[in-house]
């Protein structure tokens, strides 16, 4: 009964010193380093064989040199888990920098086209001043369809009118 417990205990305590690493990668030299702690970030993606929460090595040092097109190195649970180690994403980067700059043409675009706008209208304006301080009589056709000639007080309100629209354009 002694014997028995006394091997029991023994087995019980060497039970830890068999325990397997949980990351397993291969280092610059080739060789394969095992650890509890996850690799440095100098180490590639592909160079990593065993993550923590995989069952085996899923690819040996040979696959790891040149690995099959769409294989992954770890299964997509194990991936998720593992932090990014860059915290910049280049792709979206990228297409965040292209949006910005179709934004900003098209910004410029519209503010083209609001200067030839205004450029018009300022056009518009000053020759519809020239008419009016002119002194010749002007009419103009009603809602009714009707030719009317404008009198002073009309005169005086349609240049106050153009006046205004002078001042705001034609800056």
């Amino acid at each position: 009964m002694k014997h028995t417990a006394l091997i029991a205990f023994l087995a019980a305590s060497l039970l830890p010193l068999g325990a397997p690493a949980q990351w397993l990668w291969v280092d610059n030299d080739g060789r394969k380093v095992f650890s509890d702690r996850a690799p440095p970030s100098t180490v590639p993606e592909k160079s990593i064989l065993k993550r923590p929460g995989q069952a085996k090595a899923t690819a040996s040092p040979e696959t790891v040199a040149a690995p099959a097109v769409g294989a992954s190195a770890a299964p997509p649970q194990a991936q998720a888990s593992v932090p990014k180690l860059t915290g910049i994403d280049k792709e979206l980067a990228e297409r965040k920098k292209k949006a910005e700059q179709a934004e900003l043409e098209k910004r410029k675009a519209e503010e083209a086209k609001n200067a030839l706008i205004k450029a018009d209208n300022c056009a518009r304006a000053k020759s519809a001043k020239a008419g009016l301080d002119s002194g010749v009589r002007i009419s103009r056709i009603n809602a009714q369809g009707q030719r009317e000639v404008l009198d002073d007080a009309a005169r005086a309100e349609e240049t106050k009118r153009v006046q205004d629209i002078v001042n705001t354009d034609c800056q």
